[in-house]
């Protein structure tokens, strides 16, 4: 039977985007495609879980809105995935992705069956790894097709680069200027000159008529919870 690699599932409150507040579910896979400098995951140990073990977890919690597959990269696991969220839709939970959107050919095989995707764009000057801007619009013009509702995440930190923006704000453009944009400060950057450059930097975004942008902060490291 198949099986994943997951190193901790627990309740709590999501911290990122749009839906921070919502209780949910988390099941963060284990391992990643990616290695970025600002990374605050760090995973060491991990246990294996068949379908019935994980679908049996989950149905331990009550009151929430989603069930979190995060990671690492939970799409790294694709496989899994795609036959885990076909034996559980009995419990009735919506499915939120969080993912750094660098596989498209996984996204595939789960995106009829994901509610929610919380799209990161890994901006090359921001985490230290290289562009991946092909990835990164294959992998949003799926997302936007399909019935998800989709969001797109970027970590800004002292290092990132406007250049970045720029690109980032045209593939978004050409693929759909209404989904929503979430500029997010690297936490271990934040400080008042961070600020005022995200400020400048959605200047970037309304110049090309994307306005459902927000500056937002992990929450959840100022509320102190997981």
């Amino acid at each position: 039977m198949i099986s994943a690699k997951i190193s901790e599932i627990f309740k709590s409150t999501q911290g990122e985007g749009p839906y921070t507040g919502t209780q949910q579910v988390f099941v963060r896979f284990y391992g990643c495609n990616l290695h970025c400098s600002f990374c605050d995951t760090k995973q060491e140990n991990f246990k294996e879980y068949d379908i019935d073990a994980l679908k049996a977890e989950i149905s331990f919690y009550r009151d929430f809105h989603s069930i979190s597959l995060t990671g690492g990269e939970p799409l790294c696991q694709a496989d899994f995935i795609g036959e885990f969220l076909g034996k559980i839709k009995d419990l009735g939970h919506k499915i939120y992705l969080e993912t750094n959107g660098t596989q498209p050919q996984e996204l595939l095989k789960v995106i009829d069956r994901i509610d929610i995707v919380a799209m990161d764009f890994k901006l090359p000057s921001s985490t230290g790894c290289e562009s991946y801007w092909d990835q990164h619009e294959k992998f949003l013009s799926i997302a936007s097709g399909s019935k998800a509702d989709v969001f797109v995440k970027m970590v800004i930190a002292k290092l990132t680069d406007e250049k970045d923006i720029f690109t980032a704000a045209e593939i978004i453009k050409k693929i759909d200027p209404e989904i929503q944009v979430v500029l997010q400060p690297n936490w271990f950057d934040m400080d008042q000159d961070l600020l005022s450059r995200m400020i400048g930097f959605k200047k970037q975004f309304l110049e090309r008529s994307i306005c459902n942008l927000k500056i937002l902060p992990q929450a959840h490291k100022y509320a102190g919870i997981k």
